[in-house]
């Protein structure tokens, strides 16, 4: 009977720890993601009386892994429209998408990021303070519905390929055309990292140019500083012929004790011709960071901007931008 009694009790026990198992296993897998960008602005003299505080741009969504290498994720982008008289606040879908990771390839496909600038605008560190350069200027989208691949041939070599719509993620497909991609990250020794990218934007109308960009990025980065360089290279801006843009940024940032960080960026851009030169300008921000925990960041900076049309005033001002996120 007291054997009985005792097998009886390491059954029970197998059993509650079978089912404990199962109960772990069948747990969600996933994260909630939450990002929100805000500031405080303020401009000096006559031209700049631009103040007030400003709710930038949030990020919701969650991302679950699936098992066996699959991954979803959906994010809402809730924004400012880039229509002046529009005071509305605007929600879009900036990723809906399905990620498969095997070995050394991982594949993409749905409302992807896309690979233009992703790359530059992780190193710069500082997305929620200013966009990176290309993203500021309107080289391309972040965003955009198609399909991407990533392949790491070695430690020191990775290349990828992405084929999307070509209009972002805050429109529908409205042209038949598509935009290509092509773009290659070298680490030659540990910490400093190049990236080369080319694309091409089919304009998919008659009596419309294709776009083509072309960037090339190179970056050192250690546990107390990061410095890094771009140049980019844009043809038939808006589909439209000889409406080309370039320009270059360089930035540099260092960590100091106490959760503290000083950064600073300066930013040229050119227009073949002057075309553009409403809009040409050379940039340049300074500032500091104070990390206030895990998920609160706080960044201080001054702004000046140089416009290169003639009769334009210099521009500055001043900014607290603040970051909340898991």
């Amino acid at each position: 009977m007291k054997k009985k009694f005792i097998m009886a009790g390491l059954l029970t026990c197998i059993g509650i720890a079978a089912q404990a198992q199962d109960t772990k296993t069948e747990m969600p897998k996933g994260k909630a993601i939450v990002q929100v960008f805000g500031n405080f602005h303020t401009g000096f003299g006559a031209e700049n009386e631009d103040r007030g505080f400003e709710l930038e741009r949030s990020y919701l969504g969650y991302e679950y892994n699936l098992g066996d290498g699959l991954t979803v994720k959906g994010v809402m982008d809730i924004g400012k429209s880039a229509d002046v008289s529009d005071y509305q606040r605007i929600a879009y879908i900036k990723n809906a998408m399905l990620s498969w990771k095997t070995g050394n390839l991982t594949l993409n496909g749905g409302l992807i990021s896309t690979t233009q600038f992703n790359f530059q605008e992780k190193f710069w560190g500082y997305r929620y303070v200013m966009k990176s350069f290309q993203d500021e200027y309107k080289f391309g989208s972040s965003a955009d519905l198609g399909i991407s691949a990533v392949y790491k041939f070695a430690d020191w070599i990775s290349a990828d390929v992405i084929v999307v719509n070509g209009e972002g993620y805050k429109k529908i497909q409205k042209n038949d055309g598509l935009n290509y991609g092509l773009g290659v990250t070298l680490t030659p020794v540990e910490g400093f990292q190049i990236r080369l990218y080319s694309g091409l934007n089919e304009s998919g109308e008659k009596g419309k140019n294709d776009i083509a960009n072309m960037a090339a990025f190179m970056g050192y980065k250690q546990e107390n500083f990061t410095i890094g360089a771009e140049y980019n290279y844009m043809m038939n801006a808006s589909y439209k012929e000889d409406a080309d843009q370039s320009g270059y940024s360089l930035f540099a940032s260092v960590n100091l004790p106490k959760n503290l960080s000083l950064y600073a960026r300066f930013d040229d851009l050119d227009s073949k011709n002057g075309w553009n030169k409403a809009k040409d300008e050379s940039s340049a921000i300074l500032g500091a960071q104070f990390k206030l925990g895990k998920y609160v960041k706080i960044a201080p900076n001054f702004r000046m901007s140089i416009p290169k049309a003639e009769g334009v005033n210099e521009r500055y001002s001043a900014y607290v931008n603040c970051y909340f996120g898991f």
